[in-house]
């Protein structure tokens, strides 16, 4: 869980900074709809980053696998999802808004197994 814990970290710290380089630097250099797919970039980012520290403290008073395996699935997730949002943003490239939708599908995952861990988890109380 160090691992995935210094990876969210990261994620947190990237989102904040690549939300600023849009914001200032590429907002002049890409298109209108190019701006906006780095913006989605972004806010899933971030939002992967504060659902990855809920897991990161479930797993702190409950050390079972599955909250490694949906830590897992958000991080790479979130990775596969807003980097190729990022490259598609600043390179008009296709092919990258291709790969996004296998990022996605790994948060969605993730996001189920959540679901049914939670529900698990309140059944037994």
């Amino acid at each position: 869980m160090k691992i995935l814990a210094g990876m969210t970290a990261t994620l947190g710290f990237l989102a904040v900074a690549l939300g600023a380089f849009g914001a200032h630097v590429l907002k002049n250099s890409i298109s209108l709809e190019m701006i906006s797919v780095w913006k989605t970039a972004v806010q899933y980012q971030m939002f992967h980053v504060l659902a990855l520290l809920s897991i990161i403290l479930l797993e702190q008073r409950d050390d079972r696998a599955q909250w490694q395996i949906i830590g897992w699935l958000f991080a790479i997730g979130c990775i596969i999802f807003s980097g190729s949002l990022y490259l598609l943003a600043i390179s008009d490239i296709k092919i990258f808004g291709m790969i996004t939708p296998i990022g996605g599908g790994m948060l969605l995952v993730g996001w189920l197994l959540l679901l049914f861990s939670l529900i698990k988890d309140s059944k037994k109380k």
